[in-house]
């Protein structure tokens, strides 16, 4: 039996050595990364809301959507039928490549893509209509930027286009008001946004709508004046157009609308005393 020593143990020690201070995992680099895409895809399109018009966003949207037809005027295919089938004469596809042979009546005859000519004659109006619209914006905006007279006068002025046409809303601004108090006697800011209109308006032929608005009146009141005073106040801005030259022909209607459409939320405030311009379609 050999002999028992008192010799302690050897221990091996390995030790790893990592250089560049070793890995902590990277799942936060592929997540703000993915950050910072969509962030750069957020200003991007808030970039391209602001620099386009509605008519490129409408045609970026149309680019994008899948639903687009592949032909307007047929089914899109390319066979002998031409995307139609043999039953045509008995549904009436009426899409532009033939609809009827056998008898056809005025109203089985293939119109074609524009459609009948009374549709193809309002779309004709509504392209010169909107044609006439955008003209009127450029010359208000064009004023804007001639002398801080301008442009101090078009602080009371805002455009819109709505189905009934354009709107030019002219409105009171605090300090400035278009009317005495409580009452249809323009000021003289009202006569000098009247004579500038009439400028503008002198490059279409549509015919004008003229509607007056006022403000909320407490309900405490034994006379609320809201109506009178929106009507008259409406008269009085026509007869300002007309004495700046405005055509007294092209004033289709005056109306009062009272309180009862307010422009802000709060129904007594300064902003609803208004008087809205529309610039109407033409009939087709």
């Amino acid at each position: 039996m050999a002999g028992q020593t008192n010799a302690a143990p050897v221990i091996i020690k390995r030790k790893k050595i990592v250089v560049g201070g070793g890995h902590h995992g990277g799942a936060w680099k592929v997540a703000y990364a993915d950050f910072v895409t969509a962030m750069m895809a957020f200003f991007m399109l808030m970039w391209l809301l602001n620099a386009t018009t509605e008519k490129q966003r409408k045609g970026i949207a149309d680019y994008f959507n899948p639903t687009i037809p592949v032909s307007r005027i047929s089914g899109g295919g390319d066979g002998a039928f031409g995307g139609d089938s043999v039953m045509t004469e008995d549904t009436l596809a009426q899409n532009g490549t033939g609809a009827s042979n056998l008898y056809p009546s005025d109203s089985q005859k293939a119109r074609g893509d524009s459609g009948t000519s009374s549709e193809a004659g309002a779309q004709n109006g509504r392209k010169g209509d909107e044609q006439e619209q955008r003209k009127v914006e450029k010359q208000l905006t064009a004023l804007g930027g001639e002398s801080m007279i301008m442009a101090r006068l078009l602080r009371h002025v805002t455009t819109r286009i709505t189905d009934e046409g354009l709107v030019i809303e002219v409105f009171d601004i605090e300090g400035k008001p278009l009317f005495d108090l409580n009452t249809a006697a323009p000021t003289d800011e009202a006569r000098q946004i009247a004579a500038l209109l009439t400028e503008v308006l002198a490059v279409t032929e549509n015919q004008l709508s003229v509607d007056g608005y006022v403000h909320a009146y407490p309900v405490t009141l034994i006379h609320n004046p809201a109506w009178t005073l929106s009507s008259d106040r409406a008269q009085a801005f026509r007869t300002l157009l007309e004495g700046k030259g405005f055509t007294a022909n092209r004033i289709a209607r005056i109306t009062g609308h009272s309180d009862r459409k307010p422009a802000v939320a709060d129904p007594i405030a300064l902003r609803n005393n208004r008087i809205e311009l529309i610039l109407l379609r033409n009939q087709p």
